[in-house]
């Protein structure tokens, strides 16, 4: 009875200290004592019951107070509450103020919320980055082609990283003013001449504008002379042409030949005619003699004129062989 007695107090003592240290982080609490960083037990238990991970806003907080940062306790859970980095935040305020660069923590937790890196922009504001665009291909007025590859050196530009465009409209920018200033140009030796011409364009334009980056510079990497595309085009419009031309002579040929059909048609048909009427002469000079129409010395008149008619015709025939012969 004595040893249930003593059993069950210290169950019930194990078991309130199992909950206290579940609920209490005491080393973190220990580690926040230490660094002179106030942090009360209170406010961990809360932690816990909020379902925020007390190391997750304690151990940056303890890092923003020995880098002299006013930050709160609340404001980083809340922060964390919403979904965000809080120790990628609180870096990026630490390398802000190191380099002097004006960053509150409101406008750090928007950029972070809105899904930018905001250590990483901090970082680019101090040390550039360097952008390098694929090959961007243009023709110049005299035909020839020309494949430019560019490096665009860009600076993060805190205040417009919220909704600022990405690096890919800054690529697409610069390749458009590639293929403007190579598309204006009279010849592509110009472009290799000055390539900065390329660049300046570029700047003028203001290409950053509404981006989350400053352009410094660009510099042209690469220039290399492609395909002549002009007298390509000339050679493929010439073909094409003769294609046409060609259509039309066909379309002429096969026209000419079904009118000599027709007409090879329509001359059978008259021969067939002749060939009829002539049938029907001797039918007539019978009927007209029989009737009285027709005396004999006229029947002999005609048969004379036919017969000096076939002599007439075989001496011009003689004559064209002779003169073909002759040639």
């Amino acid at each position: 009875m004595d040893f249930l007695s003593y059993l069950v107090p210290a169950i019930i003592v194990v078991i309130i200290l199992i909950v206290f240290f579940s609920l209490v982080p005491l080393g973190l609490w220990i580690s926040a004592l230490a660094a002179g960083v106030k942090v009360g037990i209170s406010t961990m238990i809360g932690m816990r019951l909020r379902r925020v991970t007390p190391a997750s806003i304690v151990l940056p907080f303890i890092k923003s107070t020995k880098a002299g940062l006013d930050l709160d306790v609340g404001l980083l859970e809340a922060h964390y509450l919403a979904g965000g980095n809080v120790d990628r935040v609180v870096n990026a305020l630490i390398a802000a103020e190191r380099a002097g660069i004006p960053l509150s923590f409101e406008r750090a937790c928007a950029i972070d919320l809105a899904g930018r890196n905001v250590l990483e922009a901090v970082q680019m504001s101090v040390l550039p980055k360097v952008i390098e665009t694929p090959v961007v291909v243009a023709v110049a007025k005299d035909g020839i082609e020309l494949k430019v590859k560019a490096r665009v050196t860009v600076r993060a530009n805190i205040d417009r990283l919220v909704g600022g465009a990405t690096e890919a409209t800054i690529i697409a920018r610069v390749g458009e003013g590639i293929v403007t200033t190579i598309g204006s140009s009279l010849s592509h030796k110009a472009v290799l001449e000055n390539p900065d011409s390329i660049s300046q364009t570029v700047l003028e334009k203001g290409l950053d504008a509404g981006t989350a980056f400053e352009i410094l510079s660009i510099d042209i990497a690469d220039i290399d002379v492609g395909q002549n595309i002009g007298a390509r085009l000339q050679a493929d419009q010439a073909e094409a042409d003769k294609r046409v031309a060609q259509a039309k002579a066909e379309e002429r040929r096969a026209m000419a030949v079904a009118r000599e059909q027709e007409m090879k048609a329509y001359t059978q048909e008259m021969r067939a005619k002749v060939v009829e009427a002539e049938a029907e002469i001797p039918r007539a000079l019978s009927q007209a003699l029989r009737e009285g129409k027709l005396g004999v010395f006229d029947y002999y008149s005609l048969k004379n004129l036919q017969a000096d008619t076939q002599m007439r015709d075989s001496f011009g025939q003689e004559e064209r062989k002779k003169k073909d012969e002759e040639d």
